[in-house]
């Protein structure tokens, strides 16, 4: 644990009125919501710094590596780690493959996108959430290291997680899984290219992911009203952030309102995979991301659908200093790992009348 975290943490245990009189300035209400007091805290320490969107973006990757290092939990003991390349449709991807080392190993994958607007984050932003994934669930999961703006635009990031679950699919066996339950996950723009990636299936006939995991995703950059005008203040992501990773990512003569842009916009979601979908209270994306659960659900797509009202975007990566955010993690990766088994069971053969036969007459033996 580094210094600025330890003092992070201790700072968080004070009493939570004195937490909120010591984060003037913040937002720590919004929408008949109060933040989380020891979140407040932290997201009134992190705004009095420059915004992101004021730096260009090699100076803003560096920037938010060193706040994920400082928020972030450390990677799970419980978990092997594998550094490899995938391809990608303009060369080599970086990836990070994570595995269970003791108890329960589960024939599922998971591949998975980090947060980040398509422009900053890298496989360490999720580095301990992957790993939670797979020391719970006994999954292992495939974290994607995508191509970001504004070296690569719009649409190479949605290029690449198309890409990248397809390999992984047609090589699930090499990670000891199967092509037929193997999960898309990802947060903020990470839950977008996880809703291109199972439209883009559908739309393709091909085999899809067998759950969809989409926590406070970005999933409409056309939608300027409700929570992205009321949040619009918020830390750590604000509208000026938002435009500027949209500007971005999205230079040029971009179809906004498309399916790899604005995979909420979608007429037709029947016969999407299942969905657990996620969001902050303190968050412009926040109800774009509901409306989506409420799209599928309406569709015909079974849904998990949970606020967390005291919280803000970027979640997920906070549980090295708030043990809110650690709990809601932990009760994420939960709900995914129940998904993933009942996802297994109903895709699993079932055993043969003389593999039955066999298995009794061993019990009876």
């Amino acid at each position: 644990m580094s210094a600025q975290q330890f003092i992070a943490r201790m700072m968080m245990r004070l009493p939570a009125g004195m937490l909120r009189s010591m984060s003037k300035g913040a937002v720590l209400t919004v929408d008949g919501r109060e933040i989380d007091p020891g979140v407040g805290f932290l997201t009134a320490q992190a705004g009095k710094g420059p915004g992101i969107h004021t730096m260009p973006a090699a100076d803003a990757r560096e920037a938010t590596r060193a706040g994920f290092a400082m928020m972030n939990a450390k990677r799970s003991s419980d978990v092997g780690v594998t550094e490899l390349t995938l391809p990608g449709p303009d060369g080599p991807l970086q990836a990070r493959h994570y595995w269970p080392l003791a108890g329960k190993q589960s024939d599922a994958l998971v591949v998975y996108f980090h947060m980040g607007g398509c422009v900053i984050g890298d496989l360490d932003t999720c580095d301990h959430f992957c790993s939670l994934i797979s020391a719970r669930t006994g999954a292992g999961v495939i974290s994607v290291d995508y191509r970001l703006a504004p070296e690569h635009v719009f649409p190479a990031a949605a290029q690449d997680a198309i890409a990248a679950f397809k390999w992984v699919r047609d090589n699930a066996a090499q990670f000891g899984g199967r092509p037929d339950n193997v999960a898309v996950g990802g947060d903020s723009a990470g839950g977008n290219l996880s809703a291109v990636v199972a439209q883009e299936m559908k739309r393709l006939g091909e085999q899809g992911p067998s759950v969809q995991l989409l926590i406070y995703p970005w999933v409409d950059t056309v939608d300027r009203t409700g929570s992205m005008e009321s949040c619009g203040q918020c830390v750590p992501l604000d509208t000026q952030t938002m435009e500027y990773f949209e500007g971005l990512y999205m230079a040029g003569d971009v179809d906004k309102a498309g399916p790899y842009a604005s995979p909420g916009r979608t007429e037709d979601l029947a016969g999407l995979p299942s969905a657990l979908i996620y969001t902050a209270g303190f968050d412009p994306l926040r109800d774009q991301g509901e409306a989506y659960a409420r799209r599928l659900e309406d569709a015909g797509v079974k849904v998990t659908f949970r606020e967390y009202g005291d919280l803000p975007h970027g979640f997920t990566a906070m549980s090295g200093v708030s043990r809110r955010a650690k709990d809601v993690n932990i009760e994420i990766v939960d709900d995914l790992g129940t998904a993933l088994a009942a996802a297994g069971a109903s895709t699993r053969p079932s055993p043969s009348p003389s593999q039955t036969a066999a298995t009794q007459d061993q019990a009876a033996s």
